[in-house]
């Protein structure tokens, strides 16, 4: 377990039975048994491409920026602007290099591994209980590129099954909405594209290069050579598949929120039902902030000043610039950092030239999101409201928030703060640092309450929100729960 020297953590494993903690073992252990090898084809194209100086498929350039040459001038504002620029180039380069040697480093273990019939990836747990390889530098779940140049080294034939999640998990590399399709209709874009696939597969620098239009485009190739052999196969459901087929929940931890509040309109934002299609919740949440800005816009800029923000923000309003936002929020991101996220969007976008301006209509943009968000996730907004009260009432008592999952896993808040203590003696000054616990909001799980009262049973808990009437066995119909 990844404790980083908190201490509580550690003796509370070591309290725990082993018994407790066996299905923990169980799950590190099939983890740790699931073989690994380098996709050559992969790392053949990727090794071409960085020779050549990168550049393409989200590979940094190789060569740096020029620096630009100083004015032939004595004017101030010229030789600041001139300042500043050379700022930003070294800046540029200095980002250039961190990601030239994250890359390197990257393929210089794939190459070392690249002839191995397959390796394994030890884990640990972080600590809340997530599974992570210990490998810091290539692992399967890494970058594109790691997951391009990662395959599972014991191949099964596709089946039918199999041969028909290839091809969605294809179109899901996409961007542009492809992955918000049906599962039909993600198969229909796969099996429509067979001409870019198979060219893809056999002259992936030479030819059209569709696959570098993918999202994720060295997985997309991964799968192009993988379903181009399958489909020239005489028989493609019996042809041995070594490919990963990464799936990923809807916002996970909203939906764990809706679940445990009951919440229906929250559960269908987050495909706990079924659905002809999936939901995307971040496309939701940005159209009913775009809704509350139209509204805005209209107003008189006279007494609602918001009103100019609202019109210059219309256009810039997209599943994009609240998607970092709804995803934190379930972390209990704060308003501030759910402004300099949106502030980050626009910035990229070049939406607001003026700085000022730039800070104020992040500001809107960001108390606009967090409304929404409340409207339709009320049931969430209530938990989180809850847990921070139960927080208050165990820092209170200046202990840790500890709690124990349904795996049996103890956990002990590690979040800290350091209280400093200045003593003046007529030498010197001496500081003294003493651990306090800092109220964080935690995502926890549904036996939160009977383990705070079993781990503090002198203390009193706020009562449980109220719930919605959500069926939680609709879940077990919904085909895009994780998808």
């Amino acid at each position: 377990m990844r404790t980083h020297g908190a201490k509580q953590q550690r003796e509370a494993v070591k309290r725990t039975p082993k018994t407790q903690l066996e299905p923990v073992f169980e799950a590190l252990d099939t983890l740790g048994n699931t073989k690994w090898r380098v996709n050559k084809r992969v790392l053949g194209v990727i090794d071409r491409i960085w020779a050549n100086g990168g550049c393409i498929a989200g590979l940094v350039n190789r060569e740096d920026v020029s620096l630009p040459e100083e004015p032939d001038t004595e004017d101030g504002t010229e030789i600041r602007k001139w300042k500043w620029k050379v700022k930003a180039a070294k800046k540029e380069n200095s980002e250039r290099h961190s990601q030239r040697c994250d890359i390197e480093l990257k393929l210089s273990v794939a190459r070392k591994m690249m002839d191995e019939e397959g390796f394994y990836y030890p884990h640990n747990l972080d600590f809340r209980g997530r599974a992570y390889p210990m490998h810091p530098y290539l692992n399967h779940l890494g970058s594109d590129l790691c997951r391009g140049i990662l395959e599972f080294a014991e191949g099964r034939p596709l089946g039918k099954s199999g041969l028909c999640w290839l091809k969605i998990h294809l179109a899901n590399l996409f961007a542009g909405g492809v992955d918000k399709l049906s599962y039909e209709d993600r198969i229909r874009f796969t099996e429509n594209h067979l001409d870019d696939i198979f060219d893809s597969a056999d002259r992936p620098l030479e030819g059209e290069r569709w696959w570098l239009e993918a999202e994720d485009p060295f997985q997309c190739l991964a799968a192009c050579i993988n379903l181009a052999e399958a489909l020239r196969s005489s028989s493609p459901e019996t042809t041995i598949s070594h490919m990963p087929v990464h799936q990923d929940g809807s916002c996970n931890g909203l939906q764990h929120y809706a679940a445990l509040g009951r919440d229906k309109l929250g559960a269908a934002a987050v495909n706990l039902v079924a659905g002809e299609k999936p939901a995307d919740v971040y496309s939701g949440i940005a159209a009913r902030v775009l809704e509350i800005m139209r509204r805005d816009a209209e107003k008189d800029p006279a007494t609602y000043p918001n009103a100019l923000h609202a019109k210059h923000l219309i256009n810039q309003v997209d599943r994009k610039l609240v998607k970092q936002t709804v995803m934190t929020s379930v972390y209990g991101v704060t308003y501030i950092g759910a402004r300099d996220q949106i502030k980050r969007r626009l910035k990229e976008r070049c939406a607001i030239a003026d700085d000022t301006e730039l800070f104020a209509a992040s500001c809107y943009a960001a108390k606009t999101t967090l409304t929404a968000l409340g409207e339709m996730f009320e049931a969430a907004r209530s938990i989180m409201s809850w847990l921070g009260e139960c927080a208050k009432v165990i820092a209170s008592e200046n202990k840790a928030v500890c709690w124990i999952t349904p795996l049996g896993l103890p956990v002990v808040q590690p979040y800290r703060q350091l209280g400093r203590h200045l003593i003046k003696t007529s030498l010197q000054v001496l500081t003294l640092q003493r651990e306090t616990d800092k109220v964080n909001f935690l995502f926890l799980s549904p036996i939160l309450l009977e383990s705070f009262q079993k781990s503090f049973p002198k203390l009193k808990f706020p009562p449980l929100p109220e719930r919605g009437d959500f069926d939680l066995r609709e879940v077990l119909e919904s085909p895009y729960f994780f998808n």
